[in-house]
């Protein structure tokens, strides 16, 4: 069950409310159309349900609102306009990335592909995917958490007749095991061919709430459509004559509406009719022609794939087992398989899992580390061969001229890729706007982010010392003694710019400015901190891991103070506070973007 009581949205400078106090029910085992024209706020109220606008009312469903509901993809499922996912990734894949943040087993993306009927396409890639190919895909993303509701903003726009009947024959499969149905439409003849309700909507407001046979009957009418540039006489001639007919002989009346065009409509008559009362007054006539709210049977497209219901292999029952019932509009009724099972929560693990498919799902991720690796050995190579820069310079391939060496400029960029991508290919559900801004999803990006900069921040210097060992025959630079606090240091500078391109891009939603969030702590942020250490301090932290051994209540390992220190010595650096600064502002910033989203 879905209620929406007193939806109204935000007011908006000059322009009137996009919703207006509007309430109506989508009942259980229903399908409910919300109809209107284009402008009408149909996607709007949507969005409003749904927390995505600021403004007032409430949704309820099942009786709570979208905040008290402890899963929503699990048990809301949603399809909001076009959502597009990596033009990369394959269908399996992008199901299967889904299925983690909704935590649901990664099997659950092969049943709804069989539902959809794509199983045969499971490993294209989506850039190759036709419009009703990315709708089936849609369709599965919101059936993966086997909900009790879906809401679908205009599913069938665009679409060709078949594939509409098909989407037809799988929203009523679904409405008619106890499943709750929302969907918008601009076109009244599908609102009377899909839906049980029928709620229009215009400039906002409730027109009319009417189940579907009281729609039709009073929407969809036979009419004769005439085309004339006298319409305005020929539509008073038709009125006296509909008058006089009806006092002679009593029986359905004819109705006229005239627009003040040239086009009017009448209702209750025929073309035959119409025609002989505009040749005996010699009325031009430039259209004359009969419509009906109907286009009669059409067959759907079962599957996307090309595959026949018997070589799909019977999985989760694509058509339902009464499929020679056929349903007025010609579509079979398929039935989606619901696994009614209780699943526990999702665990900290999930999100892990939802990130790790996604950032090694398509080849950008890998594309960036290879070129970071071999730019670095590059320049490595160079720098041997020109000069003799001191030994991490050299290993890292960071000449002087250099803001960042090329491994930690790719660290930032795969940073920014972890939320520039979302932003640019939005594939979560609506419930968690258009980038997940959950903390279990930012720490699970963050510990792939840090995990993947460590690697390429120790995969450089390994591949770096073995190449030149290889070329000119014995170590052209060896690491310092203290070896594990240069290390360290350097990891450390890979993860936070990594960091820092993260925060970034998920706070001005684009990659590339992510990246120059990165450059522009050792281009501006460093040279200022320079200034500033540049002055003899007058007090250091040295002794400080003693001190904070004697007054700690449990002993740590005399080893840690060594990594303590090491700690410090980085943290003293100008890059060091450049940054931590730059991190504790984009961090900050970021976390209060979310707050403030919740709060709204």
């Amino acid at each position: 069950m879905i209620q929406a009581i007193g939806l109204t949205s935000a007011p908006r400078r000059n322009k009137p409310l996009a919703v207006d106090d509007l309430t109506f029910e989508a009942r259980p085992g229903r399908v409910t159309v919300l109809l209107g024209e284009p402008g009408a706020g149909k996607t709007s109220a949507l969005r409003l349900m749904l927390r995505l606008d600021p403004g007032r009312g409430v949704a309820l469903f099942r009786g709570r609102p979208l905040d008290q509901v402890p899963h929503p993809t699990r048990e809301i499922g949603m399809l909001l306009g076009d959502v597009p996912g990596h033009p990369g990734r394959t269908a399996r894949g992008h199901l299967r990335m889904l299925s983690a943040a909704a935590g649901v087993p990664v099997e659950r993306a092969d049943d709804v592909l069989e539902v959809v009927g794509l199983s045969g396409l499971a490993d294209q890639r989506l850039g190759g995917f036709s419009l009703g190919m990315d709708r089936r895909l849609g369709l599965a993303a919101a059936l993966l958490g086997d909900p009790h509701t879906l809401i679908l903003d205009e599913p069938a726009h665009g679409l060709s007749p078949r594939e509409t009947a098909w989407l037809h024959g799988m929203l009523r499969g679904y409405a008619a095991q106890g499943g709750a149905v929302l969907v918008t439409s601009r076109d009244a003849v599908e609102a009377a061919r899909l839906g049980d309700q029928v709620v229009t909507i215009d400039h906002g407001r409730l027109v009319a709430d009417q189940e579907a046979a009281a729609f039709a009957a009073c929407r969809l009418r036979p009419r004769v459509v005439v085309r004339s540039p006298h319409a305005a006489r020929l539509a008073h001639i038709l009125g006296e004559e509909a008058e006089t007919a009806a006092d002679a002989q009593p029986g359905p009346p004819v109705e006229v509406a005239f627009d003040g065009g040239s086009r009017l409509h009448v209702y209750g008559s025929s073309c035959a009719a119409v025609g002989e009362v505009a040749y005996r007054h010699g009325i031009l006539v430039h259209r004359l022609t009969e419509e009906t709210g109907d286009t009669g049977p059409v067959t759907p497209l079962e599957r996307a794939d090309g595959r026949t219901p018997e070589a799909a292999g019977g999985a989760a029952g694509t058509v339902a087992a009464g499929a020679e019932e056929q349903h007025a509009d010609g579509s079979s009724p398929c039935t989606p398989p619901r696994l009614h099972k209780r699943r526990p929560a999702p665990g900290p693990v999930w999100p892990l899992r939802y990130e790790l498919r996604r950032c090694a799902g398509v080849r950008t991720g890998w594309t960036v580390g290879a070129v970071a690796l071999a730019a670095s050995l590059v320049v490595s190579v160079l720098l041997a061969r020109t000069g003799n820069p001191p030994a991490l310079r050299l290993l890292t391939g960071w000449p002087l001229a250099f803001p960042l060496p090329p491994v930690v400029l790719g660290a930032g960029l795969l940073g920014a890729l972890a939320f520039g991508q979302e932003f640019r290919y939005p594939a979560l559900g609506p419930d968690q706007g258009a980038v997940p801004r959950r903390l279990g999803l930012l720490g699970a990006k963050l510990t792939v982010t840090a995990a993947a900069a460590v690697f390429l921040a120790l995969a450089s210097i390994g591949v770096d010392a073995a190449v030149l060992r290889l070329l000119f025959g014995e170590p052209v630079a060896v690491l310092p003694d203290d070896w594990s606090v240069t290390l360290t240091g350097w990891s450390a500078l890979s993860v936070g710019c990594a960091w820092a391109g993260l925060f970034a891009a998920g706070l001005f939603r684009s990659t590339g400015l992510g990246l120059l969030a990165v450059l522009a702590v050792p281009v501006f942020v460093v040279p200022v901190l320079s200034g500033l250490f540049a002055r003899p301090a007058v007090r250091s932290l040295t002794g400080l891991p003693e001190r904070l051994r004697s007054t700690a209540v449990v002993q740590w390992p005399s080893g840690m103070d060594q990594g303590f220190t090491a700690v410090l010595r980085l943290m003293s650096q100008p890059v060091g506070w450049a940054l931590a600064l730059a991190l504790a502002g984009l961090g900050g910033a970021y976390i209060l973007t979310v707050l403030r989203g919740r709060v709204r």
